[in-house]
């Protein structure tokens, strides 16, 4: 099974790619982390928001592996506890289909990507810098992989 993010957006700070990439690592390989960046769409000319997330929206979809499984990261998403993530990723491992998790654009994402998605999930109710929940989710899908193994990383 890989657990892979597929998220909007480039050239992100060093910091951004050095917290993703700590929490990337230490996954194993029954939980590989793959990240998909795709380009945002330019804000060229009269383009509106919705032209702008549709245009995303093809690319984002394509991306998606056939079968996976899908979240969606929305504000108005399920929240989720930590503990709630570790038990899904515990089913997920056992039926062994990849897990999307879909980071949108500056202007969010578009409703096909929502429909397509099996769940839509919040990391916060609050607006976060799309870097930033790269790292957040990584490290929470880490957290949620040690919660399974009984790893001293997390504690209650």
């Amino acid at each position: 099974m890989k657990l892979i993010i597929i998220a909007v957006g480039h050239k992100m700070p060093g910091w951004i790619e050095d917290g993703f990439g700590e929490y990337q690592k230490r996954l194993p390989r029954e939980f590989a982390l793959q990240l998909i960046e795709l380009k945002p769409d330019k804000r060229a000319g009269s383009k509106t928001p919705q032209q702008v997330m549709a245009e995303e929206a093809e690319r984002i979809l394509a991306a998606i592996p056939q079968g996976a499984r899908v979240l969606a990261m929305d504000e108005r998403g399920a929240n989720w506890t930590t503990m709630a993530l570790a038990e899904k990723m515990k089913a997920w491992h056992v039926d062994g289909r990849d897990t999307v998790f879909i980071i949108g654009g500056t202007d969010g994402l578009d409703p096909s990507v929502k429909q397509r998605a099996d769940q839509l999930l919040q990391l916060s109710a609050m607006t976060l810098p799309h870097g930033m929940v790269r790292v957040l989710l990584a490290e929470q899908l880490y957290r949620a992989y040690s919660i399974l193994h009984n790893h001293p990383y997390h504690r209650e």
